[in-house]
């Protein structure tokens, strides 16, 4: 696919960003790419650019420039896959499992791309229903997780879970995480999870600080029907997306996480594999 309209989105309030972004778009001017960015990239130019919001930077471009970490990934990936966008993400953060490109790679990365020779790598995401009344009252997508958890006060909260129907157990914790593979080195590895490779057709139902030791990590299908609900709870329980977009719940709502129909388009090193990333950010073998 040949890239014509490339958006730049960026973390806000980063300092370096003043000395990449006017190179950035003079580089790719040159090279006859429209550019487009956010509010927060165009702060950093002498001038204002093409500004447009980040839900419109989706609509527009053909391509993703993501400068920052995984959280801005993260934000990027719930406007972008929805309209099948590809992401390029580099790494200005500290940690980047996802924004696995570093800063000295931007421009090789970026020949790459606009030549053809990119890898992608297509990442599931999950989609959270908020169900009040039998009825679902909120839809969110989350590329991580999402997260059932208590609120201010230091207490368990009890929750239910079923999967396709059928009763699993009660938890009695601090809350629940359900992730997918590419959430499973976010909260959930935290929490005791698994790391699961990208590639598995899995969701991670991982439960946080449990009150009963044997209450372990389950890994299920991703064709899975997951329902949480909230029996006997009288203290504030949240719905958090990708630790970015939280919700209240009320007294009978509960949760259903099913596969979302889009994936993320993720562009990847095409010469570093993904345990190499593990190793890199775990410092796996480092004494």
């Amino acid at each position: 696919m040949m890239f014509q309209t490339i958006g730049i989105l960026s973390r806000p309030r980063r300092e370096d960003l003043a000395a990449v972004v006017p190179k950035l778009l003079q580089w790719l001017e040159q090279r006859g790419i429209r550019v487009l960015c956010d509010a927060e990239t165009s702060a950093c130019l002498p001038a204002p650019g093409n500004v447009r919001t980040r839900q419109q930077l989706a609509e527009e471009a053909q391509l993703l420039l993501v400068l920052g970490g995984d959280g801005t990934l993260l934000a990027a990936a719930r406007l972008a896959a929805p309209r099948g966008v590809p992401i390029l993400p580099i790494n200005l953060g500290s940690l980047g499992f996802l924004t696995s490109f570093t800063r000295d790679e931007l421009y090789p990365a970026l020949e790459e791309t606009l030549a053809g020779r990119h890898a992608v790598s297509e990442r599931v995401l999950l989609q959270a229903e908020l169900l009040r009344g039998g009825q679902a009252v909120e839809s969110h997508l989350a590329l991580n997780d999402a997260v059932i958890n208590k609120g201010v006060l230091a207490r368990m909260i009890e929750l239910e879970l079923e999967i396709d129907g059928n009763f699993v157990c009660r938890y009695r914790a601090d809350g629940l995480i359900v992730a997918t593979p590419t959430g499973s080195t976010a909260y959930s590895l935290s929490a005791g999870g698994p790391i699961v490779h990208p590639g598995v057709g899995a969701f991670l139902i991982t439960p946080i600080c449990p009150h009963t030791l044997s209450d372990r990590p389950l890994v299920v299908q991703d064709s899975s029907r997951i329902e949480i609900s909230f029996p006997g709870n009288s203290e504030a329980v949240f719905l958090t997306m990708d630790g970015q977009t939280g919700i209240e719940m009320r007294a009978n709502d509960h949760i259903r996480v099913t596969k979302a129909l889009p994936r993320l388009k993720l562009i990847q090193p095409p010469r570093k594999t993904y345990f190499e990333i593990l190793r890199s950010k775990l410092k796996w073998g480092e004494t």
